[in-house]
């Protein structure tokens, strides 16, 4: 992979269930592209929308690492792990399927949607055990720098996983610039705009487009609208 690759939001899939919409910007169920199977390790990024008390019957995976973090509303979850929790609107959830892992997810209210982003990312290691954990961003610093919320390090920030990869969220004022730096030589480096308006390098982007940049050690990014937000996810470019 060596060019940089632009999904820009209404390009995306459409999943519409009825009490699920979800918009998916990689191949994902009935939705295949085959140009647009995965950025690196990063298997799946869906952008889901749950109607109130709905949501996915117990099923089961393995060999993944799943990410859920919580835009709005709250999340409920139940898995053959024993683990039962809620995850809230600022919430990150990690799900390493490992050898197999069944769970369920459900919307916690019976008024109000929930919306939530589902990240897999392949493992760097077939058959662990299945491990579960969960963060809240509550009283975390986002404001106009980026915060990790996932790496591959227990003892980092966040919630860790097995891959070197890493997650950050921020949330910038216009007109504020950063550079984002990767953690491992060699990795690839996929923005997705959760709202705003930002410049990544020379290529605009606006809520909810998607821009996967390969092998650049340090990536310029500006933010052009006031309470704009990105998610920068890192991943080695299998």
């Amino acid at each position: 992979m060596n060019a940089s690759v632009l999904h820009s939001a209404d390009s995306r899939g459409l999943a519409d269930h009825g009490w699920l919409k979800s918009r998916h910007t990689f191949s994902f169920s009935n939705y295949h592209d085959p140009e647009r199977m995965h950025f690196g390790a990063l298997r799946v990024l869906n952008d889901d929308c749950v109607a109130p008390g709905m949501g996915f019957s117990t099923h089961p995976h393995s060999n993944m690492e799943i990410i859920s973090i919580v835009m709005e509303g709250e999340l409920e979850h139940k898995d053959s792990m024993g683990t039962v929790s809620r995850i809230k609107e600022g919430d990150v959830q990690v799900m390493s399927a490992g050898s197999g892992v069944s769970h369920s997810e459900y919307n916690a209210s019976d008024t109000l949607p929930v919306r939530f982003l589902q990240i897999w990312i392949f493992p760097n290691q077939k058959n662990v055990s299945p491990r579960y954990d969960q963060i809240s961003l509550e009283n975390s610093n986002l404001n106009d720098q980026f915060h990790q919320i996932v790496s591959p390090n227990s003892s980092d920030n966040g919630v860790w996983i097995h891959q070197s990869a890493w997650l950050y969220m921020g949330n910038f004022a216009k007109g504020v610039a950063t550079d984002y730096s990767l953690k491992l030589k060699g990795n690839g480096a996929y923005f997705f705009i959760l709202e705003g308006e930002f410049r990544v390098n020379e290529t605009q982007l606006r809520r909810r487009d998607g821009l996967g940049i390969p092998e650049m050690e340090t990536i310029h990014i500006e933010s052009l609208k006031d309470n704009s937000k990105i998610l920068v996810i890192e991943v080695p470019l299998i």
